[in-house]
């Protein structure tokens, strides 16, 4: 198991934690979390509706009465996108996914409120950058 010792990993943890908690509630069956190849890892893999989800959670601590403009969401690079790609692909061989299954990459934004301990989910669903 992974030891996260900073605190943006600590924070990424959680983030993490409770986008599994939203999914399942809303209908998605979490597959795996956390799959890591040397060059890559997916946070959630997921299904719902017949669909693979390769969910890339980023997460954000704010507080109640900021007015922060910043989104975790500017955090999905080009070169993050590749290496989450790359690996969803060895993903697809290393557990012979048919080719003929439909599944994408969704991008959930956590915003971790430390003040009144709410917390809001953002989701981008079938993200592409070209």
């Amino acid at each position: 198991m992974k030891q996260f010792t900073s605190k943006t990993q600590r924070v990424g943890e959680f983030g993490e934690k409770i986008c599994a908690i939203y999914l399942r509630k809303t209908g998605f069956k979490i597959i795996e979390t956390n799959y890591t190849k040397t060059f890559g890892e997916i946070d959630i893999i997921a299904t719902k509706d017949n669909i693979l989800h390769f969910i890339e959670v980023k997460s954000i601590r704010t507080k109640t009465d900021s007015r922060e403009t910043y989104n975790p969401a500017e955090n999905l690079t080009k070169k993050k996108y590749l290496k989450i790609y790359k690996t969803i692909v060895a993903y697809l061989e290393d557990f012979d996914v048919s080719h003929e299954t439909n599944w994408q990459i969704d991008l959930y934004s956590i915003f971790i409120d430390e003040i009144d301990k709410k917390h809001r989910v953002s989701k981008i669903e079938n993200v592409v950058i070209s």
